[in-house]
């Protein structure tokens, strides 16, 4: 998970800000939608008023789609309309034509239902309701997007094949609404090339999700974090669940697991073990207790299955496993903003996949993202709060983490990434638009920076191709991905391009 604290705060004012503002005379909080009628939206409807009013919108959620691509909203294809002054016989229309329009008891609010051909093609559509006679009239108008592709790229992942990328993107209005968009990579150069539109995740997220793809780049996963305040549908968060195509790389739906708080609630972070049997996601939030869930793995469909859930530190964000698959790591902001964070350590039954605790250890202040090095020896720790990667080596037998201490790193550095060698890591750091790019000392561990190269906007997560030859990272603030060449002797950084998400 690339998601910093300050991130999710961002996420949270922008939406809450967008829907709180606007659902302030609604009085109900819960997610769910249905069982108001239009006539008790508006008091003057069920008082008996011989005059409709003129209605108000507010918001659009989601507020934009790749084209070519259908969007999802807790229901495929409807659109929520945000506002006041909503009748029965409110109607929604679409660049001046009715769309098919129902009541949200759950917010003040309409759903439209949008059809695949209104968002065919590239451009913007002009969104407004109308309200009948007697009185009523035509509201403001609000724009919904129809973009070239999606937009807030939050997570890569690259297939262990090295054939493939997949980019999880929060969508519009801070997640609402996620696609991942599919690349196939070259094998010489290592530029990516889009796969063809981008697909759903069929879910919901204040806060952005994450993406990972099964040790034998047959499954790829995205969680869904849903709206741990309950003001949208789909609250509880998800699990979506693909198939790759091994020839194409292209994506197919197996569905979704869908939150059950305080089992799977609003999940921030998942990963599968080496041996592709076991998954672990962590949990938690707005009053739910914190913890990682465990799943096994159907091999031939890629099913996840509930074996349970172990408590984990305040605020879980990032889980890791070790390349032998014997130890679970999960870094967890403190509960208090600002302070120190831990590390969670476990370690897996390889029978059953379940988790045994093994304690915790002290991270920097907001530790955002975990990876360990791929002998299993090392790991390393972004700290978004502090500036810097904490570094531990791990006891080959216990898998216990002892702490070599800190090094800097830019301005609010989320993701951190091994190359498969072990001999560099890399770190994004949001703040700076930049990646840190450092040598490992491959006796102790010890980090040593190499400097620094240009990212996009508000880079969020980095992923290394299996050879070691490229990196690639996803810049949230400009939509794309950063393509690089990796120096085999030095470790440093080229770039070669960009790529629209």
């Amino acid at each position: 998970m690339t998601t910093t604290t300050s991130m999710r705060d961002v996420f949270h004012s922008i939406f809450s800000g967008l829907l709180l503002t606007a659902l302030s005379a609604c009085g109900g909080s819960g997610g769910g939608g249905g069982g108001t009628s239009q006539s008790s939206i508006n008091p003057l409807v069920s008082s008996g008023s011989s005059r409709n009013p003129v209605p108000t919108i507010s918001a659009l959620s989601p507020s934009c789609a790749p084209a070519g691509e259908q969007f999802v909203d807790a229901v495929d294809s409807q659109l929520t309309i945000v506002g006041s002054n909503f009748v029965a016989g409110s109607v929604v229309r679409w660049n001046g034509s009715d769309r098919p329009t129902t009541s949200n008891g759950s917010i003040n609010g309409l759903t439209a239902q949008i059809s695949a051909s209104d968002i065919a093609a590239a451009g913007t559509a002009v969104v407004t309701v109308f309200n009948p006679a007697p009185g009523g009239g035509s509201s403001n108008s609000l724009t919904f997007a129809i973009t070239r592709g999606a937009v807030d790229p939050q997570s890569i992942a690259v297939d262990p094949a090295g054939k493939f990328a997949y980019v999880m993107n929060g969508g519009c209005d801070g997640g609402v609404g996620g696609y991942v968009s599919m690349y196939t990579i070259n094998p010489t150069t290592g530029a990516l090339a889009s796969i063809g539109p981008p697909v759903s995740t069929y879910g919901f997220g204040v806060y952005p999700g994450s993406i990972t793809v099964d040790p034998f780049s047959k499954f790829a996963y995205v969680t869904n974090e849903g709206d741990p305040w309950g003001y949208e549908d789909g609250s509880n968060g998800s699990v979506a669940m693909y198939t790759i195509d091994a020839t194409t790389g292209a994506l197919t739906s197996t569905g979704t697991i869908n939150g059950n708080c305080p089992g799977l609630c609003n999940p921030s972070s998942m990963v599968v073990d080496p041996s592709g049997k076991f998954a672990y996601v962590s949990t938690g939030g707005a009053g739910v207790p914190y913890n990682v869930g465990m799943y096994t793995v159907n091999a031939t469909t890629g099913a996840l299955t509930s074996i349970g859930t172990i408590a984990t530190g305040p605020v879980p964000i990032s889980v890791a496993v070790d390349p032998a698959g014997n130890f679970v790591y999960v870094a967890a902001v403190n509960a208090t903003p600002g302070s120190a964070g831990s590390l969670s350590m476990y370690a897996i039954n390889a029978t059953t996949g379940a988790l045994t605790s093994m304690g915790t250890i002290a991270a920097g202040t907001d530790p955002v993202s975990v990876a360990v090095d791929p002998a299993g020896k090392f790991a390393y720790v972004t700290n978004s709060g502090s500036n810097d990667v904490s570094m531990y080596t791990i006891d080959a037998t216990t898998g216990a983490l002892t702490s070599m201490g800190t090094i800097a790193a830019g301005t609010d550095p989320v993701s951190v990434a091994v190359d498969p060698a072990g001999k560099f890591a890399y770190v994004t750091n949001s703040g700076s638009n930049d990646v840190s790019m450092y040598t490992i000392d491959t006796t102790t561990g010890a980090l040593t920076s190499i400097g620094t190269i240009a990212a996009g906007s508000t880079p969020t997560s980095i992923a290394i191709h299996p050879s070691g030859k490229f990196a690639y990272v996803t810049n949230s603030g400009s939509n794309d991905v950063s393509m690089y060449s990796i120096d085999s002797a030095s470790g440093a950084l080229t770039l070669m391009g960009t790529i629209g998400t």
